[in-house]
């Protein structure tokens, strides 16, 4: 039996996750010259948008449970990019924060969405209808997902 159905190639969930993969390379380069990790740079986003949140709130928002998140941010402690401490109101809760090695990696790293686009040779609107699929796929995942 040779089904079209079981073949490699026909997996929309292999061509994510070779897509993922392959960025995730072009991240590494990008991100040699902060000297951090593609994780650890979504990290740093989320922080220089919000300059402090609790574990539980980063896992949310990176999809990441506190088991993962927690060497990488004690990592992330001992480079002197983030601190930790307990949160008065809820001793159980962690709070993050940047340092200022963290912020002043801000301004090196301005430039880095600008150059994966220009790496991905994709005109603007290719990119904008290309984030509008991913982000309607990931709601409908979610969607399914919380129902289970």
């Amino acid at each position: 039996m040779n089904s079209k159905n079981l073949k490699l190639e026909n997996q929309i969930c292999f061509k994510i996750y070779s897509v993922e993969r392959e960025i995730t390379k072009l991240y590494r380069t990008l991100l040699e010259e902060l000297d951090v990790t593609y994780p650890q740079y979504l990290v740093l986003l989320v922080l220089w948008e919000k300059n402090s949140v609790t574990v539980k709130e980063l896992g949310r928002k990176l999809f990441l449970d506190s088991g993962t998140l927690t060497p990488m941010l004690k990592r992330m402690e001992g480079n002197q990019l983030i601190k930790r401490r307990r949160s008065a109101e809820d001793e159980r809760s962690v709070i993050i924060s940047l340092t200022t090695k963290g912020e002043e990696l801000r301004d090196k790293a301005e430039c880095i969405p600008a150059r994966l686009v220009e790496n991905l040779s994709m005109d603007m609107g290719e990119l904008k209808n290309l984030e509008q699929t991913l982000a309607a796929i990931l709601h409908r995942i979610q969607t399914i997902n919380s129902q289970s």
